[in-house]
Formats: structure tokens, sequence, C-alpha cells
């Protein structure tokens, strides 16, 4: 998992290759956030992207240490500062979550609760004006939708993984089996 030509927006404390596998550190109190309920914005999350040009699907393997309220690690869609979506493990109340935010100008949230786990496969399809995503549920094995979102279209967007961790520095999460390639069919249901 060499990810050539990928490019860390916000490079995290640490991070090492092994393998297929990226393991990332966080730096201290980072995130994406964008105004709502809140009242602030945070755009200091690490993301490791490329730009891609069109429809694709890209899928990841995340495996962390979750401790800390909000520690969170997943994938990202992006065209900048206001619009972008990232899905993937929260850690909230004590519990991991499949989590989606979608911030087109300002934030939304959504959490769905998933059985503990080791690690998730996730996935995310851009279908021109529509961002899809999915988990793979570990107990009968079959995609599950969390989101189908409007994300504006463009030529190619910014694609890769993404961790934070707003409360704490430090928090490890690998990422392991990364791809990316044509989207999978628009067919929402089997």
């Amino acid at each position: 998992m060499l990810l050539k030509g990928y490019n860390w927006l916000n490079p995290p404390l640490r991070h090492s290759f092994e393998g297929n596998a990226l393991h990332v550190e966080t730096g201290k109190e980072t995130d994406f956030w964008r105004e709502t309920f809140y009242d602030f914005w945070r755009d200091s999350g690490h993301f490791l992207f490329a730009p891609i040009a069109g429809d694709f699907t890209a899928e990841v393997t995340v495996d962390g240490r979750y401790e800390v309220l909000y520690d969170q690690a997943g994938l990202m869609v992006r065209l900048g500062e206001s619009h972008w979506i990232k899905a993937g493990i929260e850690y909230t109340d004590g519990e991991m979550y499949f989590s989606t935010v979608v911030t087109n100008d300002t934030s939304d949230w959504s959490l769905i609760k998933i059985p503990a786990a080791d690690s998730v496969r996730i996935r995310v399809t851009r279908h021109h004006e529509a961002i899809r995503v999915q988990y793979l549920d570990i107990t009968d094995n079959r995609w599950k939708p969390a989101r189908l979102a409007y994300f504006p279209p463009t030529a190619s967007v910014d694609v890769g993984i993404m961790c934070c961790s707003p409360q704490r520095e430090g928090f490890k999460v690998s990422f392991s089996d990364y791809t990316i390639g044509p989207p999978i069919s628009r067919e929402l249901h089997d």
C-alpha cells in the first residue's frame, strides 16, 4: 500500500507503511467539522489523498484503538474546506459506531450502531452527484447501506483515508487493503 501520488492534508504525528497497511498516530485535537451545533470550524484532521476523476469506488479496512470520545478513522471525499464527506468508525458514548459526516457548507452527522469488531471494511462510491456510503457487516458478511448523500458534481475530487482525534493526540489506527477503481453498480438493492 504505497499510495504513490497521494499527499497529506495535515500530516499526522507519526505514520509508517508496512506491507499492505498504513499505520497512523494522530496529532493533538485533530478534527473535520464545520459549524453545525458546535459553532466552530475544524479542518485539522489527517487526510491522505489523491485527485480522482469521474465516478469510482474506494474501499479500505480500518483497525483502530478507539479509547477516547470521537476517535475516528475511515474514508474521505473532498472538494475543499466547505465540501467533503467522511465516513468510518467513530468512538462515542463508549462504543463504536459507523459514522458519516456530510458537509456542504455546514456539517451534519449520522451514526449507526455496529457490532464491536477488530476491523471494519468501508466503501464509498461516487455516482455523479451522489456519494454512496457502505460498511461490511461482520454478522452476515454483506454490505450495508449507511448513507446516500448529495455531493456537488465536478470533474474530479480528492479521495483517500482520514483519521482524527478531537479530544487527544496519539490515537493509533491502521488502514489496510485500500483500493480504488471503477464504481460498483448503481443498483441499491440485492
